[in-house]
């Protein structure tokens, strides 16, 4: 039989009236979808501490736009805003790339949120707004090694004043001698000191250690 496009279009209508979705007709066991702020919560406890440091403004910034929304009825394109403010609003700095990287953050922290979703059991992969949008391609990166002659200019400056130089001479020969994150300097104790060997074991990003 063939669909007749304006009866199709009346019954999407009356639907979205009543807030409901095709979804919700098919007797599916899926749980009750709730908003996007409703949801919010019950994503930051499920992430790690560093998952919400790294998305938590992210998500605020979902919130406050598309809280009211089911989140089965967040469309791409409103991702694809979102991301776009993002971008636009980013913080300029000396090595900013147009708002580039914020734009890719809020995607990611999007796809995070509605990975939670699709692992609860409110849709499928294959709904996620979040999923069908591009992140923006990624510029090589601009990062580089200091060289011997910068390297020696930073430690001259630390060694010629501060609170405390000799603690600051030690901490930036830790970061020299075993290319050690900040958090790997921060998570260190006396127990991680092998003065036998000198050897010290790093507790670094990921629960890695070395």
């Amino acid at each position: 039989m063939t669909m007749d496009p304006d009866r199709v279009a009346t019954a999407r209508a009356l639907l979205a009236h009543l807030g409901v979705t095709a979804a919700d007709l098919t007797g599916s066991n899926r749980p009750a979808v709730p908003t996007v702020a409703e949801y919010l919560p019950a994503v930051v406890a499920a992430a790690s501490p560093g998952t919400r440091r790294t998305y938590g403004s992210s998500w605020r910034r979902m919130a406050a736009a598309l809280g009211d929304l089911r989140i089965d009825a967040v469309r791409a394109s409103d991702i694809e805003a979102l991301m776009r403010q993002a971008a636009a609003g980013a913080r300029p700095r000396r090595n900013s790339r147009n708002g580039r990287h914020a734009g890719e953050h809020l995607i990611a922290a999007a796809r995070a949120f509605y990975n939670r979703a699709i692992a609860d059991g409110y849709l499928t992969i294959a709904d996620s707004p979040a999923h069908r949008v591009r992140k923006p391609r990624r510029l090589p990166n601009t990062r580089r090694a200091l060289t011997p002659g910068e390297l020696a200019d930073i430690n001259a400056a630390a060694r010629s004043g501060g609170n405390d130089i000799v603690l600051d001479a030690l901490i930036l020969r830790l970061h020299t001698e075993t290319a050690c994150r900040r958090g790997g300097a921060l998570a260190l104790r006396l127990t991680d000191l092998d003065t036998d060997h000198a050897l010290i074991r790093l507790s670094e990003k990921g629960g890695t250690q070395r």
